[in-house]
């Protein structure tokens, strides 16, 4: 499977400045994607498909190199093709993921009781028959246009209860307007999605969205982690993408190979990679340390404990705070190291990666754990700012 990634990414880095000038919804990306074959592998395991959590975040990581904006794209899709576990029962996930594996569904979504913690007042679900009706208006960070599947919480007028639906994008009653003209991850596929009177039924509904911490299941509390930490695998691609654009450069500037340039360059820009070179190699290491971590919670699932999910909250709390601030601080350096048409975007598509992102919050539950050694798993969402 990374090989084919490998071969994607390749693939996707040839034209990608392009692409990225151009700005376009990614339709065409989407069915390369598709034509790899990523949609049915990039999933939990089942059967002949889907991948482990450490090789699809692998995955992501090399994708994200190349084209940061598909990187998100593939990673939100990593996640949520796995919201049959978090949020509904074991077989009807099963069910779920062998249909969406088998007919390369590509997901998409917003779950604000995932990414903002917050109760959703945008979307509601009107009982209609023995199904719903689904009525508001949604933003969705990737993939509005182009996925197969979009995954939403809504309010059910009738119970109050926050319902986790997934809707056919071909669906009747659906409308996406793409994002245009946005500073960076210009080719993700950002869109906000108009849904009126969108018929739904039963099957349609994957669970219920808990209230509280207290009532969260073990394996509905890593969804937000495992969002969190398959964009900061974005956000490692991002900054080794604009590591190796910008040597390619500088090797190129200098007139000579990798060997001569190593024993013969300049002292000072010598000294400039091998800062970058340092930060990026510290960044991998605690995110593949966070990727251990969840990749054993999520086998665990229902059983794990409430000190393993604390545990995995703040290692993925870490990942996303060095990988953003690293994101932030490289691809803004490279831009003094080298000069290249379209070395720029990786900087606008990290500074947009990381916008809304809160860092206070993180720290404080990392400081208190490191202090005390104790908390709960909720503590540690890094919550968007309004």
């Amino acid at each position: 499977m990374l090989r084919v990634a490998q071969e994607l990414a390749d693939d996707l880095a040839s034209d990608a400045v392009a692409r990225d000038r151009d700005g376009k919804p990614p339709a065409e990306e989407a069915e390369r994607i598709r034509e790899a074959g990523l949609p049915g592998r990039l999933g939990p395991p089942c059967g002949p498909y889907g991948t482990d959590w450490r090789t699809g975040c692998a995955v992501v990581r090399e994708i994200a190199a190349a084209d940061s904006s598909l990187g998100e794209l593939l990673a939100r899709h990593h996640v949520l093709a796995r919201s049959g576990r978090f949020f509904g029962t074991r077989h009807r996930a099963t069910q779920l993921e062998r249909t969406a594996a088998s007919r390369q569904w590509l997901w998409a979504g917003e779950l604000r009781t995932v990414t903002d913690g917050a109760r959703p007042d945008d979307l509601t679900l009107t009982p209609d028959g023995s199904g719903y009706l689904l009525d508001g208006r949604r933003a969705v960070r990737a993939g509005a246009a182009v996925a197969d599947q979009l995954l939403v919480d809504a309010v059910c007028t009738g119970s109050g209860d926050v319902l986790v639906v997934r809707v056919p994008r071909d669906r009747a009653g659906v409308a996406v307007e793409p994002v245009w003209e946005r500073l960076g991850q210009r080719v993700a596929g950002a869109g906000t999605v108009d849904f009126e009177r969108v018929a739904l039924t039963p099957r349609e509904v994957l669970g219920t969205a808990p209230d509280d911490e207290e009532s969260t299941a073990p394996s509905t509390a890593l969804a937000s982690p495992a969002l969190r930490l398959a964009l900061a695998h974005v956000a490692l691609g991002t900054v080794e993408g604009a590591l190796a654009e910008a040597r390619d450069v500088s090797r190129g500037a200098a007139g000579t190979g990798a060997d001569g340039w190593a024993a013969g360059g300049d002292p000072d820009l010598l000294v400039a990679y091998g800062e970058l070179a340092a930060s990026a190699h510290t960044a991998a290491a605690v995110v593949e340390r966070a990727t251990d971590a969840a990749a054993d919670a999520l086998t665990a699932g229902a059983a794990l404990g409430v000190d393993e999910q604390f545990d995995v909250a703040v290692q993925v709390c870490a990942a996303e705070e060095f990988t953003s601030r690293t994101a932030l601080e490289a691809t803004a350096r490279v831009l003094e190291l080298a000069e290249a048409p379209g070395l720029d975007r990786f900087w606008r598509n990290a500074r947009t990666l990381t916008a809304h992102r809160r860092s206070a919050p993180g720290l404080r539950h990392i400081g208190g754990h490191y202090l005390r050694e104790t908390g709960r798993p909720g503590q540690c969402a890094t919550r968007r700012s309004p």
